[in-house]
């Protein structure tokens, strides 16, 4: 059983058990309950330990363990910024959570000081927090002297203090008295440290139960931001997201013109003296009445829906009879729906989705046997004679049939069918396409003028389209003997300014261009 527990153990377990210890060992009292209480504790930890390191291999085999590091698709992934950092593990997350909870108390209690100093619980520290905060305001640059004041007032002169403590006091008749408080002289008491809290203590289940109120008020925090904040403005409301947009807008147009008129320093002095006044026990009970005066609020919980929905006329008409005319549920009711018909009224959207028209170039290759065009491919780009693809000898990309044909990614169709594009000149010459001839009727073809250069070696004839659609068993249409005996031969040294009309003038491409239109896809929410 030990070579079990020391197999699953590592050394940094042992570490953090022994530097537990040494906490308790400056008291040099080694008596036997001491010593028994020590090793109840230490077989404790160990055998926590031990239940870690048994339930991270029992998640090894079912959850697939991070190790850390970011996933990237090259070989020769560089370091992260950020450094190697370990993966998730049961002991790791348990070791370092309770030695984040055995430190964590600072911070509640400052914490702590600060909502007493806020609650007016000693109203000598919060008017001296409003007199610094004033003169924080009148001067800004004194915010500066703030992290000094704080280092040598809070820091300095209580250490200072806890090494040359004050005499305490006595209520004995024959004691000394009226005697001051002098920091003459050595030291008389050691200097003030700070160590973490010793689990299983009373402050470490203390900061447990901080911990977890404090998880709890931020998850209410949160979820109440979220519920108030995202659904104005993550557009699900479109109108209203875009009236707040267009405010927000003007403000900035505003306060870039305005910022510098503004009394920045008394406003800031007004807010916080108001924010801090309204902890007073005094002023929010004036408030909480007011609320229940005039917005019709209930300190003492929600009334059930039956109580509401009986006694609602009798509570109208108690308000209107017996407190004056001032700011009501009313008067904000009236405003919101000002505010609404506004938004309904100046705020015009476009109902009808975006769309844009897409093009594919139907290929014809003229066949070196038959002498007739042969269809070739649809592809996304003419193939004229001065395109780069076509001056570095490659192929051309694309798919054979129609309907093979897809929208781009993010789009879907919005015509039914593809649509010849009769303005053939017109894409020629906003592509600056040259060495072609245009018909500008019949089946808007766009031919190459022949080159003796390019055709007098292109001998590939329809293998390339095999390669060109990566398919391998292409097969080249097969014509009876009779039918290329007869079918005229093109000569191959006629260009297009030395032959006649009709013969021997065009190279062995022709496109044309076909539209259709394609509007945005809807995208679902699951997918985000």
């Amino acid at each position: 059983m030990d070579d079990l527990a020391a197999a699953f153990l590592g050394p940094g377990d042992d570490a953090s058990i022994q530097e537990e210890d040494d906490g308790q060992q400056g008291s040099g009292s080694g008596t036997d309950s001491t010593t028994t209480a020590r090793t109840l504790r230490r077989g404790i930890l160990k055998a926590a330990n031990l239940q870690d390191k048994l339930l991270e291999k029992l998640l090894a085999q079912v959850i697939p363990v991070d190790d850390g590091q970011p996933h990237e698709a090259g070989g020769n992934a560089e370091p992260s910024s950020f450094g190697e950092r370990p993966g998730f593990t049961v002991g790791a997350m348990s070791n370092n959570f309770r030695r984040f909870n055995a430190r964590i108390g600072v911070v509640f209690k400052f914490q702590a000081k600060a909502l007493r100093v806020l609650s007016w619980r000693r109203p000598t520290h919060t008017l001296s927090l409003l007199a610094v905060y004033t003169f924080v305001c009148l001067d800004p640059y004194l915010i500066f002297v703030l992290p000094l004041a704080i280092a040598l007032f809070g820091i300095f002169v209580p250490s200072f203090i806890a090494r040359h403590p004050a005499p305490t006091s006595s209520s004995e008749a024959h004691a000394v008295r009226n005697l001051g408080y002098s920091p003459r002289g050595p030291p008389l008491a050691p200097a003030r440290t700070f160590k973490p809290t010793k689990e299983l203590s009373r402050d470490f289940f203390r900061n447990l139960g901080d911990l977890q109120n404090v998880m709890d008020d931020y998850s209410v925090a949160h979820d109440k931001i979220i519920a108030l904040v995202v659904p104005k403005t993550n557009f699900s409301d479109e109108a209203l997201s875009s009236a707040i947009f267009v405010l927000l807008c003007g403000a900035c147009a505003l306060m870039t013109v305005t910022a510098h008129l503004i009394p920045w320093r008394y406003i800031c002095l007004v807010a916080g003296w108001a924010a801090i006044w309204s902890n007073h026990p005094t002023v929010s009970r004036l408030i909480g009445e007011w609320q229940a005066q005039y917005l019709g609020g209930d300190q003492k919980g929600e009334p059930s829906v039956t109580q509401h929905a009986v006694h609602d006329n009798d509570k109208k008409l108690e308000q209107i009879q017996n407190h004056p005319p001032g700011p009501s549920a009313d008067s904000s009711l009236a405003a919101e729906r000002a505010f609404d018909a506004w938004v309904r009224s100046d705020i015009i959207l476009d109902d009808a989705p975006e769309t844009r028209e897409v093009e594919i170039f139907e290929l014809q290759r003229l066949s070196d046997t038959s002498g007739e065009w042969e269809p070739w491919l649809f592809s996304p780009s003419p193939y004229d004679p001065l395109s780069a693809a076509r001056i570095a000898g490659d192929r051309p990309t694309g798919t054979r049939f129609f309907e093979d044909v897809l929208p781009p990614e993010g789009w879907e169709w919005s015509g039914k069918k593809w649509a010849l594009d009769l303005w053939s000149r017109e894409w020629v010459e906003e592509r600056i396409i040259t060495g072609v001839e245009v018909e500008t009727e019949g089946e808007r073809w766009v031919y190459d003028i022949y080159n003796e250069h390019e055709n007098g070696g292109d001998g590939g004839g329809n293998d390339d389209l095999g390669a060109a659609l990566g398919d391998g068993d292409y097969e080249t249409p097969v014509r009876s003997q009779d039918q290329s005996r007869n079918t005229p031969k093109i000569g191959p040294t006629i260009s297009w300014e030395e032959g006649e009309e009709g013969i021997g003038r065009r190279g062995s491409w022709r496109r044309r261009r076909w539209v259709r239109m394609v509007k945005r896809e809807n995208v679902d929410a699951a997918s985000n």
